[in-house]
Order: structure tokens, then C-alpha cells, then sequence
């Protein structure tokens, strides 16, 4: 009888340490020191800093890959002549429209600049009057809108105008555009003096020494419409900039415009696509000047267009 209780209380003592398994609670304990190890799968690597993505003040996105320094990010886009700060600058993707309105009648001038990132540059820009009427219209084609931007002043006479910017390219070729008000560029008395007349169908060329960096040109008629072409040449057949230009009173609303002119062997083409009836006079003159290379430092001299 004492054997037989001796053996059951044997029995469950092996019993109750048959529960507690050693090649489970191993397995547990190496799960538990393997995950101690690495650390949580959503932790962030010691030194770094994720950051979502932020909206930029023109609709781009600014894009931090991490907080260490030498990071990527897509910043503003700009243009030359402006400055960095400047809020106004809108970006326009392909396809899209924008419009500025001014409702004041005290608003005569407004000044329309357009680039991009070194893509070329297709849009077509419109000034609207009242409804249906537009007597101002060009399409502007760039090869590279952040060599050569883009940089025209609009006459905005006799009350409320709206200035409209489509991006008839596609949508990988957006561009930065900006219209203001404030501080336009005027025509200086050289180009004025030196406007000649251009008959209907005619063209005329002016072309310019690698010295000069930016052309100015302004065009006007005596009441009549005004259709003229004005391209910018590097070479032969290679066209730099294209602007195609309608305006249905040339004397109220003349066309000023500063075309950027980097490197040697730049020439504007001057067309008058109007009929023989209708003669316009264009003054074309130069509008800065590179100090470096006048002074004999041809360090930044350009052959070819290519930098």
C-alpha cells in the first residue's frame, strides 16, 4: 500500500513537469531575445528623422528624404531676375490654365515671366477685356526655359483686365510663371530710337555680339492689328525662342518683350505675317551687356548654346 501511494505521487510529480516543456520555453526565450535585438520594425534608425512630405506655398511638393544633411528635396522653381523670397511665382503644369485679374482701371502695364527647370516651355498667353474679347494674344515656344526665360510686357489700358497662362505642353513640361504689376521694365530711348518700319510680309534680322547677354525689343503699328513673329537664332536653322504675336491695336497696345542671348552667334528674326496693308515699326537694341567678357575674361564664353 505505501509503495502503490509512493508511485502515484511519483507519477504526478513527473506529470506536472511535463507541462512545463524546456524546448518550448527555449523557443519562446530565443523569439523574445531576437526581437530585444533588432528592435521594433517601425522604429527609426538611430540618427535619422522621417519627415512627410510638405506642401510648398505654389502647389509643388517639397520632398526630405531624411534629416541628415546632403538630402534631395525638389525646391521652388525659379527664374533669373527675381528674387528668391518671391511668393507670386505659380507653377503650371502641363495642360493647365492660370489666371491674374486686376479690377483697377489704374493698372496699365503688367509684366509676364515664364521659366522652368531647363525643360522647354510651350504656352500660350492671352489678355482678356470683357467677356469675348481679347486683344491681346502670342504663343511663346522655349528650348530651355531656365537659360533663356521668358519676359514680355503687357499694356492693360482702360479699366479691368485678366491675364491668361495655358501650358499647352504635356505633363511632364511644367513651367513657372509670375505677373505683377509693380516696377515693370520700360523700353529704353535706344530702342525706341532705333525703330524701323517693317513692311507686310517682310522680315529683318539684328544680330548681336557674344558681349551682349540680353536683347530688347519693342514693336508697335499706328492703330492697326500687329502680327509679327519674333524668333531668336543660334545658328543656322536652330531656333532658341519663338514668339508668335497678335495684337488688334498696335498703338495702344505696342509689344515690349527682353530676350535672353547667352553664348556667340545670336540673331533676332523680326517677321511681319500681317499683309502688305498693314506696316509696323520694330526697334531691336541690346539690353545688357556681360562686364566679364568685355574686359577680356572669356571664361564664360558659350559656343554653340551648350554649357
Amino acid at each position: 500500500m505505501f509503495r502503490s501511494v509512493l508511485c502515484i505521487l511519483a507519477l504526478g510529480i513527473d506529470t506536472t513537469g511535463a507541462f512545463q516543456h524546456h524546448g518550448i520555453t527555449s523557443a519562446w526565450s530565443r523569439s523574445t531575445e531576437l526581437k530585444s535585438s533588432y528592435g521594433s520594425p517601425y522604429a527609426e534608425p538611430a540618427g535619422t528623422t522621417l519627415r512627410p512630405p510638405v506642401q510648398d506655398a505654389i502647389g509643388g511638393t517639397s520632398i526630405t528624404s531624411t534629416g541628415q544633411p546632403g538630402s534631395t528635396s525638389l525646391a521652388r522653381p525659379q527664374y533669373p531676375g527675381r528674387g528668391s523670397d518671391d511668393s507670386s511665382t505659380i507653377l503650371v503644369q502641363g495642360g493647365s490654365l492660370r489666371t491674374w485679374s486686376y479690377r483697377s482701371s489704374l493698372v496699365e502695364q503688367m509684366q509676364v515671366i515664364i521659366s522652368s527647370e531647363g525643360r522647354p516651355v510651350d504656352a500660350d498667353i492671352e489678355l482678356w477685356h470683357g467677356p469675348d474679347n481679347t486683344p491681346t494674344k502670342m504663343r511663346v515656344y522655349l528650348e530651355d526655359g531656365l537659360l533663356r526665360p521668358f519676359n514680355c510686357i503687357l499694356e492693360t489700358p482702360d479699366g479691368p483686365n485678366t491675364v491668361s497662362l495655358r501650358n499647352v505642353g504635356q505633363l511632364e513640361f511644367p513651367f513657372a510663371a509670375d505677373v505683377f504689376a509693380e516696377n515693370v521694365d520700360v523700353a529704353s530711348s535706344d530702342c525706341i530710337a532705333s525703330s524701323t518700319t517693317i513692311q507686310g510680309g517682310a522680315l529683318r534680322t539684328y544680330p548681336f555680339d557674344p558681349l551682349v547677354d540680353s536683347v530688347e525689343v519693342y514693336i508697335k503699328t499706328y492703330g492697326r492689328p500687329l502680327n509679327a513673329r519674333i524668333e531668336l537664332l543660334q545658328g543656322p536653322n536652330n531656333k532658341k525662342q519663338v514668339i508668335e504675336l497678335y495684337t488688334e491695336d498696335g498703338l495702344l497696345r505696342p509689344f515690349y518683350c527682353i530676350l535672353e542671348t547667352p553664348g556667340s552667334g545670336n540673331v533676332v528674326q523680326v517677321v511681319n505675317t500681317a499683309p502688305v496693308e498693314f506696316p509696323m515699326i520694330a526697334g531691336v537694341a541690346a539690353h545688357s551687356i556681360n562686364q566679364r567678357m568685355q574686359q577680356g575674361d572669356d571664361s564664360e564664353l558659350v559656343l554653340g548654346g551648350v554649357m
